[in-house]
């Protein structure tokens, strides 16, 4: 099987790495096509060179010169850019991980969705922001989308009888915060933020989920996937993040996809679909050794991020858009010292509620429209911040 790896030095590109690394008996054979990273070189090459990659490229364009040395002598094809991103989207794939965080993996997700190839959907802003259109595409082409957030994998691996479904239910752990509150929350630096308690990401979605933004965006995303309506997903906090989700059908059955928080177990359901893959060195679930499992509902009061994502959801494509612009924005003012945590909802909610009351938030007709509203609502929230846009 050819695979791709889009945002092969983050957290869910390192896991994929690690499988397609470790081949086992029993399982698929990989082989890597293309690997793309930001601005890690140094990760990248040794990537590429260890998994014998066909093509690397780098975002950052500057870093072109730096990534041709560090490949020199190897058959490794070298660009950069977002027009090299795009390009190693488009390389012949049987399977494409689209692990890019934010809007900015859409452009090398619908290339990979155009090419025809199953795409592992790590980047739920592509469904966020371009659900409808990303669809539109796949029917085309013939492209499937499979999801590798661990709680859609989850009821995608147990959502049998799609007509029977009652409702979807996202579990979350409730991030480092879900103690706090909200005067502890207000004096939040980044580092706390960062520090998910089960779970080992990146700045962004890890900010995401203290926020429970991540929450809010997942289920824009379930929307997406399943075609459920927002009124028919619940949320509910399981800080042992052991159920990944479940399913509620209307025979009163519940139904639940249950392991260890390791990002490995839903990647390889993905690479793997329709079947199954071993995935050794992964620990194994032991429910005797963890003894309980806790749920509660979540707080709306120091969580308002739930309340805005299940209100744009409601309220159509272009709403999706802008909250998950803001949000991105706030996030980065946040981790570069220029706003507090709690403006970090306080932002995404004021630009959803501007942009529907400006009557932009149906469902957008085109990418260029996602891109352009995508712009507007970032250099608002610049404004906001005193930041250059």
């Amino acid at each position: 099987m050819r695979v791709s790896v889009l945002g092969a030095t983050g957290s869910i590109g390192v896991s994929t790495l690690d499988i397609l690394s470790n081949q086992s008996p029993g399982g698929p054979r990989f082989q890597t096509v293309a690997l793309t990273a930001h601005s890690r070189v140094d990760e990248l090459a040794r990537a590429a060179l260890a998994s014998r990659a066909e093509f690397a490229a780098i975002a950052d364009p500057t870093r072109y010169q730096e990534l041709k040395s560090a490949l020199a002598g190897s058959d490794v094809e070298v660009g950069a850019g977002a027009g090299a991103v795009v390009e190693a989207a488009s390389r012949e794939a049987d399977c494409v991980v689209a692990a890019i965080v934010g809007i900015a993996g859409l452009p090398s997700t619908l290339e990979a969705v155009r090419q025809g190839a199953r795409v592992a959907l790590a980047n739920k802003e592509s469904l966020v922001c371009a659900g409808d259109l990303l669809k539109r595409e796949a029917r085309t082409s013939g492209a499937k989308l499979l999801p590798v957030d661990s709680e859609h994998n989850a009821i995608f691996q147990v959502l049998d009888r799609p007509d029977r479904v009652e409702k979807l239910i996202l579990t979350a752990s409730g991030g480092p915060f879900r103690d706090w509150s909200l005067e502890q929350m207000s004096r939040a630096s980044p580092e706390e933020a960062r520090k998910h308690p089960n779970w080992l990401m990146g700045a962004k979605i890890s900010v995401d989920c203290a926020t429970m933004m991540n929450k809010g965006l997942e289920l824009i995303e379930a929307v997406q996937l399943f075609d459920v309506p927002e009124d028919r997903i619940d949320i509910l906090i399981h800080p042992q993040s052991i159920i990944h989700s479940l399913v509620a059908y209307d025979d009163g059955s519940v139904l639940a996809q249950l392991g260890m928080p390791d990002m490995r177990t839903p990647i390889s359901f993905a690479l793997s679909w329709p079947d199954r893959m071993p995935v050794p060195g992964l620990e194994r679930l032991d429910l005797a050794k963890i003894g309980r499992l806790d749920f509660h509902a979540p707080d709306p009061a120091r969580f308002p991020a739930l309340s805005f994502a299940r209100a744009a959801a409601a309220a159509g494509g272009g709403a999706c858009v802008a909250l998950n612009g803001a949000n991105e924005a706030a996030v980065e003012a946040f981790l570069n010292g220029r706003t507090d945590f709690l403006s970090i909802s306080r932002t995404a909610g004021d630009m959803l509620e501007e942009t529907i009351r400006e009557g932009r938030h149906a469902s957008p007709g085109s990418f260029e429209e996602i891109y352009d509203l995508d712009r507007q609502v970032r250099a608002r929230c610049c404004e906001r911040f005193g930041l250059s846009s």
